[in-house]
């Protein structure tokens, strides 16, 4: 005989009641059968656990000890098949979530939010990454889940758009073109532009080259950068930029956005491996689907390159006004 855990239980509710059939009825089992387990795990130890010479049944000092220790035992398993079945459900665990600069700005912290309100017992790391860092830190496991913009064409990856959002200009507060509400990109050829490396973001960067080319003209960049980097050069005037709308809560002085006439816009996209079996990647990607990412208001679709022919979002759209 191997020593099993309800042969640990069976001895531990004999300690308590201090009764072989009171433990027998509180196990919902015979009494001749519980005493030959006990005397059987009194076999396979070598000792005896209980002192049967009196009336009342009393552990020895050997029982006493064991009692203890089983005690603990029996508690630790307890909490781990607990803590298991919460990580099981998704409760509790860990989840690395790559995002952009621009939805830090605007939608991030609300959907974290909700999401640390459905699991608080889940640790949220952030990475700020570009778009292909994320998708080889997918690849290689270092993160779980990466918000990308534009399209995500990887057979390894899968993916969900969150929302589109309108593209917006983002000019020097001085910048004579500032004086109006909306432009056309056509009035921007003459133009210096900051522009995001195409490196970190090939799909948007040659969405914007499109965009541009389709008004007649090729976009004279004089500076790149990351997108965060590029808001603070048009402030210091080295050119203009054609950015997410959602770059405009980052709040900074001397530059001033203004629409695109047309509304053409990009789209924010969700991407994660198909294959893993995470229950917290399934429920934070649950969350998004529920609450979506805030967003200034959506303007109507234009026909261009970044336009879709599907007018629906695969998540819901939670909007807010204009700032």
């Amino acid at each position: 005989m191997s020593m099993e855990l309800r042969h640990l239980r069976y001895f531990l509710a004999v300690a308590e009641e201090r009764h072989f059939g009171r433990a027998a009825q509180r196990l919902r089992i015979a009494q001749p059968p519980l005493s030959r387990q006990i005397q059987a795990l009194e076999a396979e130890l070598g000792f005896a656990l209980f002192d049967r010479s009196r009336r009342r049944v009393e552990l020895t000092p050997a029982g006493a000890t064991l009692d203890a220790h089983a005690r603990r035992v029996l508690e630790a398993l307890d909490i781990g098949v607990d803590e298991a079945r919460r990580a099981a459900s998704g409760q509790v665990g860990r989840i690395v979530v790559g995002y952009l600069t621009s939805i830090a700005f605007s939608g991030l912290p609300e959907l974290l939010s909700a999401f640390r309100v459905r699991s608080p017992g889940v640790q949220v790391v952030l990475r700020e990454l570009s778009p292909y860092e994320q998708v080889e830190a997918l690849k290689a496991r270092r993160i779980d889940v990466g918000f990308i913009r534009g399209p995500l064409d990887d057979d390894e990856l899968a993916s969900l758009r969150v929302r589109k959002e309108p593209l917006v200009v983002a000019l020097p507060s001085a910048h004579p073109l500032a004086a109006r509400s909306r432009l056309a990109l056509g009035v921007l050829a003459h133009e210096s532009f900051v522009s995001i490396m195409r490196q970190r973001c090939a799909s948007f960067f040659d969405a914007i080259m499109r965009l541009c080319h389709e008004a007649g003209f090729t976009p004279r960049i004089v500076q790149e950068a990351p997108q965060v980097d590029i808001v603070s050069l048009v402030a210091a005037g080295f050119g203009i930029a054609i950015l997410p709308g959602s770059i405009r809560n980052a709040g900074r002085p001397g530059v001033v956005f203004r629409s695109i006439v047309g509304s053409p816009q990009t789209e924010l996209r969700v991407a994660w491996r198909p294959d893993d079996p995470s229950p917290v990647v399934r429920d934070f990607l649950d969350v998004l689907r529920a609450v979506g990412v805030p967003v200034a208001r959506v303007r109507p679709r234009a026909a261009g390159a970044l336009r879709e022919k599907d007018p629906e979002s695969d998540a819901r759209m939670v909007q807010q006004p204009e700032p």
